[in-house]
């Protein structure tokens, strides 16, 4: 499950962190066809490697038969997400889609469509896995009842994210454009996740248990002997389940849900049948403990602190990679401006600090976690021994190690001679306690101070000074270095502009033009601000006018038509504004309510007549 949680996450970051160049390096078929023939060697590669595997695979035990299985299973579940990066990144197959109009209006239905690419690769993956284990262990379960097990891991990550993404759709699309604003803004969107991320907490259970598919555990002796135990403990939940995962055929029991009302325990149809009633019971103190000990709520404020913390460390990140002069030598695949490399990095930013956040930081909680509810048994029992047999079960029937731990698990071998220490001393259980509310401790004072960090770079006047300052100290340094590339030049502009140095950024955007007269990104921008400036020594619309018509030569794009209708607004030209206006609408993707306010304020100064100020509007 946890995997699969690693998998979607990514997947996730890489989407949602694409920017569209301003014109594909290649068109829609080539796109499509290079999709199309990616995937058809993903599948044929695939099906070679696990037929060489099977065979290396006869000649081992089932143990380390299982672990080596796992493994090559992992390497071409990564091979996947990599394919899946080429796909947005170098094939650029967002911007092709974004074209399209149900798209424009309802984004969440373009990732829906990106992820069911990406699970079509996972298909093939787990296709092969299964006939291993089919050939190898004898699975007992059918291929569609394998693939469904495994996609329905992904349910409690994707399942919140949808819900999460058409609620956000829904909001921008209303006719109302000071929610979207507020919404695309930073505070926005932190207050927006933390709504979700508390709603999914609360109700969140209710609907995975029924995209699982889980049902009543039937009354009887069995859920007569649960609920006795439940009491016993003060534990309080909505229903017991049976969990259907791979048929109910593995050796596991869960428990989800904060509140009462949505609190779910369960409990699979192999436990039941394959544990003696001491040890389902012991298994169940376990699933209680993580209540008890409010394990549940701490993994909700974790995946908040992981928000905080990229959200402090990301000026951080991106201005240490920077520094790195490769930065600037990537292919355009990644993007046709310094904009589109900036995106990049971010993407392996989020990655990485996802990556190392979880499998040190949040695995450290959730390894210690587990500890902590298998030592709960002794708050419920004398004897922690029904856990141990338990244990030693559940490695036998699922041929897992013994000795094989994980990010999320202390090994099996771990977890036993931890109980058997307690068993022999119980003020272990109270050092394990200790160690938890220490890390606990430890991890409240990180967060306390990436938030220090994060309101210093984004809100304080410190962050505003530094951020400014690195930018610019990074861009004069590359273009010490590189003193031709136009590029330089103008991504310098850019960063003059926008703290309103307008005379150094001038002069910045002609020496970048200067150096590539047809560099239309250049062009562009030094027109908006020549139109736009509210500092009177630098307002020109006339010449604004002139770089805006030869940037739209070059290339027009929705974003160059409209500082060209904002050259011709401010130069009094208000018909030829509200043509330019319109072209830049017709040719507009995504959300075009910008667009549609520049059209009106065009329309509404040609009717008129009237000159306008030469002040206002929105930078490129």
């Amino acid at each position: 499950m946890f995997g699969q949680f690693f998998l979607f996450i990514v997947v996730l970051l890489i989407y949602t962190s694409y920017r569209p160049p301003e014109a594909p390096p290649l068109d829609v078929l080539e796109a499509v066809g290079l999709f199309a023939a990616s995937l058809i060697g993903f599948a044929a590669a695939a099906k070679w490697s696990f037929r060489r595997l099977t065979l290396h695979l006869q000649r081992l035990d089932l143990f380390r038969a299982d672990d080596l299985l796992q493994r090559h299973q992992t390497r071409w579940e990564i091979t996947a997400i990599l394919l899946f990066a080429l796909d947005v990144w170098a094939l650029h197959l967002p911007a092709f889609t974004q074209r399209w109009a149900p798209f424009r209006v309802f984004p969440t239905l373009e990732a829906v469509l990106f992820l069911a690419g990406f699970l079509l690769h996972l298909i093939w993956v787990w296709t092969w896995v299964y006939s291993i284990q089919r050939k190898i262990f004898g699975n007992p379960l059918d291929l569609r009842e394998f693939l469904k097990s495994q996609m329905f891991f992904g349910i409690p990550v994707y399942l919140p994210w949808l819900a999460l993404s058409f609620v956000m759709d829904i909001l921008s699309a209303l006719p109302f454009e000071q929610p979207a604003k507020w919404l695309q803004s930073p505070p926005g969107q932190t207050t927006m996740f933390f709504v979700f991320l508390t709603g999914a907490g609360i109700f969140g259970p209710f609907l995975i248990q029924k995209a699982w598919r889980c049902t009543p555990l039937e009354n009887g002796w069995m859920r007569n002997r649960i609920e006795r135990l439940c009491r016993k403990a003060g534990f309080s939940y909505a229903e017991i389940l049976y969990w259907p995962i791979y048929g109910g055929k593995m050796i596991t029991a869960g428990v989800m849900g904060l509140v009462k009302r949505f609190r779910y325990l369960l409990v699979t149809q192999a436990l039941l049948e394959q544990l003696l009633p001491e040890e389902i019971d012991a298994v169940i103190a376990h699933e209680i403990g993580h209540i008890k000990k409010k394990h549940l709520l701490f993994y909700l404020l974790f995946f908040a602190g992981y928000l905080l913390i990229s959200y402090a460390l990301f000026d951080v990140l991106l201005y240490a990679l920077l520094y790195i002069r490769a930065f600037l030598d990537l292919p355009n695949i990644v993007g046709t401006d310094p904009l589109g490399r900036l995106s990049t990095i971010w993407t392996v930013c989020s990655i990485l600090l996802f990556l190392v956040y979880f499998r040190y930081g949040f695995g450290f909680f959730m390894r210690n976690f587990e500890r902590q509810a298998d030592a709960y048994v002794f708050t419920l029992f004398e004897s922690a021994r029904p856990l141990i047999s338990t244990l030693r079960k559940i490695a036998l029937f699922s041929y897992q190690p013994i000795d094989n731990p994980n990010w999320h698990h202390f090994s099996i071998a771990e977890r036993i001679a931890f109980l058997a220490r307690c068993e022999a001393d119980h003020s272990w259980i109270r050092r394990h306690d200790r160690k938890i509310r220490f890390g606990l401790v430890c991890y409240a004072l990180v967060l306390f101070a990436f938030g220090s960090l994060a309101y210093s770079f984004n809100f304080g006047d410190t962050g505003k000074r530094l951020n400014q300052h690195m930018i610019e100290h990074i861009l004069v340094k590359e273009i010490e270095r590189n003193p031709d590339d136009p590029k330089l030049q103008a991504f310098l502009g850019d960063v003059l502009q926008s703290r309103k140095a307008y005379g150094p950024a001038k002069e910045a955007y002609e020496k970048a033009i200067a150096l590539a007269p047809e560099n239309a990104v250049a062009l562009n921008n030094l027109a908006w601000m020549l139109a736009t400036c509210e500092d009177r020594r630098y307002f020109d619309p006339k010449t604004a006018v002139t770089l805006a018509e030869r940037a739209v030569r070059i290339q027009d794009t929705p974003q160059f038509l409209d500082t060209l209708a904002e050259a011709y607004y401010a130069a009094g030209r208000t018909e030829e504004a509200v043509a330019a206006g319109k072209r830049a609408l017709q040719f507009a993707t995504g959300d075009r309510r910008y667009f549609e306010a520049q059209l009106r304020k065009f329309q509404q100064a040609f009717s008129s007549m009237k000159p306008p100020d030469g002040t206002g509007g929105k930078g490129q």
